[in-house]
C-alpha cells in the first residue's frame, strides 16, 4: 500500500527528532561503531512508527537493539516532549535492523568475483 503524504511527513518528523534524541543519549556513536536511522515508516493511523536502524561496525546488532528496547519508554517520552504539539498521540516505536548496507557489500563482493573471473578468461 502506498504511503500517504501525511504518513511521509510524520515519518520524516519522527526520524529527525529521533536522530537528535539518539545523539543526545549517546546511541549514534557507541562501541566503536555508528547507528543511524535509515527510515521511519508510519502506519496509516499514525499510531505506530517502524524505525529502521542501520548499524555500522557494531559487534552485536541484536544486543544493541535489545538495549535500545530497554530504553524505549525514555526515548518515547522525549519524543512526546518534542512532537506533542504537532501530533495528537505519540506513536508507538518499533525498532528493526536495516540490513541494506550488508546486502550492498555482499553484492559488491559478488560483482568483484564475477569481474575477476571474466578477466581470467
Amino acid at each position: 500500500m502506498q504511503e500517504t503524504k501525511r504518513q511521509k511527513q510524520v515519518g520524516q518528523l519522527v526520524q529527525q527528532e529521533l536522530s537528535d534524541i539518539f545523539m543526545r543519549m549517546g546511541f549514534n556513536v557507541t562501541e566503536g561503531g555508528m547507528i543511524s536511522i535509515s527510515s521511519v515508516k508510519m502506519t496509516p493511523d499514525l499510531l505506530e512508527a517502524r524505525v529502521y536502524l542501520s548499524m555500522f561496525q557494531i559487534k552485536s546488532p541484536e544486543e544493541m537493539l535489545a538495549r535500545m528496547n530497554e530504553k524505549m519508554s525514555e526515548i518515547r517520552r522525549e519524543l512526546g516532549n518534542r512532537v506533542g504539539k504537532q501530533l495528537r498521540r505519540v506513536p508507538e516505536l518499533t525498532f528493526f535492523l536495516d540490513d541494506t548496507l550488508d546486502h550492498v557489500f555482499r553484492m559488491e563482493e559478488l560483482f568483484k568475483k564475477i569481474n575477476e573471473e571474466k578477466d581470467k578468461k
